[in-house]
């Protein structure tokens, strides 16, 4: 009979999103529960025999008692076995996140915590071989004991780790921790499920990583997804099906400002977003006085519509023609500080002087003198 199992990783329950406002941070701290239901009921929808969890179910030692027990709360949609590892976000420490919720009693009996290296048989179906973290950074392979290890004769050998298979990835991973490319092909598994990348990923027919299944972070790389993995008998190559899982879509524009239409092309693409996205645009080159007020007034309108935006200008310089000035119909001192602080854009404190030009202009023009931080702030 053919094992289904479903593979996820990196939930990063309880990951606070301090470069976004309140509300939006509030909005992304909860799509991580939600996105923990929805694996519930996928798993559910498609007869799993149960759903294997490769690490960093949460973000942080530190996270509140009400979050661990909400996340276990989340997992109330699947009556079946969820097999959970410490990753290097909620090591198995000897005092830990997980620890706490054992001694919260919130652990569900269908729950399997594999804090300590060692073969577990799950529902007399598979046999897995978890590879904890016991510490956030290990430089030895937490794998290696699994080639090894024996299992029963007749069960699906499936490997359980969190870390970074040497020479596939790229350097900038969140932990050390290394695994052997080879891992599933010398220790004879069915199947190897990883975390700590945080896309979809094959390595090989065997060697997966599931990615976070609610999109996190700007980078490009396959997330908001878990993996329904069948194993038809030992030896088998397995099946695997990607599955949506994510509800934000998080991307990044970048533009370099050189005319005017560059702006509209700006305003045209803000136009098209949606309430489920999380954008980062970050803008750069040259721009009149016209241009940035209205790229002020696109991106306020934005901000309101879309799920998170943070909008990076750093990089723009302004530069306001000779019709900006003379519609200012500024002279005398007040003349005298437009030009100056024209000048003061590529010195030490050009992003002051950038600042101080835009209330100017908004004050000559008789605008509101609402804040600036929209055009004026870095984001992460």
């Amino acid at each position: 009979m053919t094992l289904r199992l479903l593979h996820s990783a990196d939930w990063q329950i309880g990951r606070i999103y301090s470069q976004f406002e309140p509300d939006d941070a509030a909005a992304l701290f909860e799509a991580r529960f939600t996105a923990v239901e929805r694996l519930a009921v996928l798993a559910r929808e498609h007869s799993a025999d149960a759903v294997l969890v490769a690490g960093d179910v949460f973000d942080a030692q530190t996270v509140s008692d009400k979050t661990i027990r909400r996340l276990f709360n989340a997992l109330s949609g699947f009556a079946g076995a969820w097999v959970m590892l410490p990753g290097n976000h909620d090591a198995a420490l000897a005092e830990s996140v997980w620890t706490r919720a054992l001694r919260l009693g919130v652990v569900p009996s269908n729950v399997i915590t594999c804090l300590e290296p060692g073969v577990r048989i799950v529902a007399s179906r598979f046999a897995v071989l978890p590879a904890p973290l016991m510490q956030r950074h290990t430089y030895g392979d937490l794998t290696e004991w699994f080639s090894s290890a024996s299992t029963p004769e007749g069960l699906p050998r499936i490997g359980l780790a969190h870390g970074c298979v040497q020479g596939v990835l790229p350097d900038e991973l969140d932990s050390a921790n290394p695994i052997a490319a080879n891992r599933a092909f010398v220790a004879g598994l069915d199947y190897l499920a990883l975390g700590d990348w945080h896309g979809s990923r094959r390595l090989d027919e065997r060697t997966w990583y599931a990615g976070t299944p609610e999109t996190d972070r700007f980078r490009a790389n396959d997330s908001g997804q878990a993996l329904l993995v069948d194993v038809a008998e030992p030896g088998a190559t397995p099946e695997v099906q990607v599955l949506q899982t994510g509800r934000y879509r998080w991307r990044q524009l970048d533009a370099r400002l050189a005319v005017s239409s560059d702006v509209d092309e700006i305003v045209r693409t803000l136009a098209e977003t949606g309430p489920d996205e999380v954008l980062q645009l970050r803008v750069s080159g040259v721009c009149d006085l016209n241009g940035q007020e209205r790229l002020r007034q696109t991106v306020e309108a934005a901000r309101a519509r879309l799920r998170a935006l943070v909008f990076e200008s750093h990089e723009l310089r302004l530069e306001p023609t000779d019709e900006d000035i003379s519609s200012l119909r500024a002279d005398g001192y007040v003349g005298e500080a437009l030009a100056q602080l024209r000048t003061e854009q590529t010195g030490d404190e050009a992003d002051k002087a950038r600042e101080a030009l835009v209330i100017l202009a908004r004050i000559l023009n008789g605008r509101s003198s609402a804040p600036v931080a929209a055009i004026t702030e870095t984001g992460v």
